[in-house]
């Protein structure tokens, strides 16, 4: 979580939200990022996908069922949409997202029957550092 929370204090920096992700396979980082949708002027650049789009990219293939994500915040029903499309085999997140999450709320989108792939979930890795560098951002721009 360590580097998805540096991934983060980065897009705060650039002034992005403050989310990142890492995917882990085999214990190693194969793909790092941050929050990205002002500086790529693409509303689909949330750090989820990125770093999934990179990892796929790293190993070549679409699936990553040998994959972990790590992310310090409650992913957004889009980004639930692309976890279950790569097949990642766990989700760990930091934050929850009461407003945009869709995890544990919102559309609860990997207990729907409809989704054909569901990752472990751990939530709440991180939440404290997570949930500060989002309040911060925020607090600074009101």
């Amino acid at each position: 979580m360590r580097a998805a929370l540096d991934a983060a204090a980065a897009a705060a920096a650039a002034g992005e939200v403050p989310v990142g992700a890492v995917v882990i396979r085999d214990g190693a980082v194969i793909a790092t990022a941050a929050n990205a949708p002002r500086r790529l002027h693409d509303p689909t650049a949330h750090a989820e996908m990125l770093a999934i789009r990179a990892a796929a990219a790293m190993l070549g293939r679409e699936r990553l069922e040998d994959c972990d994500l790590w992310v310090t915040l409650e992913p957004c029903a889009m980004c639930a949409g692309a976890i279950a499309h790569a097949r990642i085999a766990r989700l760990y997140y930091g934050a929850a997202d009461s407003k945009g999450g869709a995890v544990e709320h919102g559309p609860r989108f990997f207990a729907q029957p409809t989704c054909h792939h569901r990752p472990e979930v751990f939530a709440g890795i991180g939440d404290r550092e997570a949930g500060e560098l989002l309040r911060d951002f925020f607090a600074a721009r009101r």
